[in-house]
């Protein structure tokens, strides 16, 4: 039942936003009395914020396993590139629901996606660690999380605005200015 409720909230939250979802409508998407929703769920938020979630933990999942690789090897190998075409290929699966989890939604600081970005600026932020040349002198866990941003900003722009450039082309783009970044500090390139 449960997983009803949620495939319905999803499809009710792309069709109408978040404003336009209510607990009645997503009752009636799954099929079920709005007291039989209740049981599982006090209220519209609650399943928005499961919505949110898988969507986030999927996402996750995808990005943490490919940026975990380019991390793990050598400074010279490691696939920026790679990394951000999964990036834009895992947000473009679904650009609608983006939209709305983006520009309906409030950020909560302790939301899934919160907790996603602090990881990738973690694993960014040892990885610096590591290759910085001048490791004491360079704000480490500010670099990480200006690297993560622009490129979140620019991977999330790009699937909402729909410009007239390909998908390699962003990432080849986005790819060399990361990786002059990362030279100028690192002395990999």
């Amino acid at each position: 039942m449960v997983e009803r409720i949620i495939d319905a909230g999803r499809a009710v939250l792309l069709e109408r936003g978040y404003d336009g979802a209510s607990t009645n409508r997503i009752a009636e998407q799954a099929c079920i009395s709005p007291g039989s929703l209740y049981q599982y769920f006090p209220d519209k938020d609650a399943i928005v914020a499961e919505v949110v979630d898988r969507w986030t933990a999927e996402l996750h999942t995808r990005i943490s396993r490919v940026f975990t690789r380019a991390l793990e090897g050598p400074a010279e190998d490691m696939s920026v590139r790679e990394t951000l075409l999964e990036l834009l290929g895992a947000l473009g699966e679904n650009p609608r629901l983006l939209r709305v989890l983006i520009e309906e939604l409030p950020k909560a600081p302790d939301s899934r996606l919160s907790d996603f970005e602090k990881r990738i600026d973690a694993l960014l932020g040892m990885w610096l660690r590591f290759h910085l040349t001048d490791r004491g002198r360079r704000p480490v866990d500010a670099i990480a999380w200006m690297l993560v941003r622009t490129v979140e900003n620019v991977a999330v722009s790009y699937v909402l605005e729909q410009p007239d450039i390909t998908r390699e082309q962003v990432a080849d783009e986005l790819t060399a200015m990361v990786t002059a970044y990362l030279g100028e500090m690192t002395g990999v390139g």
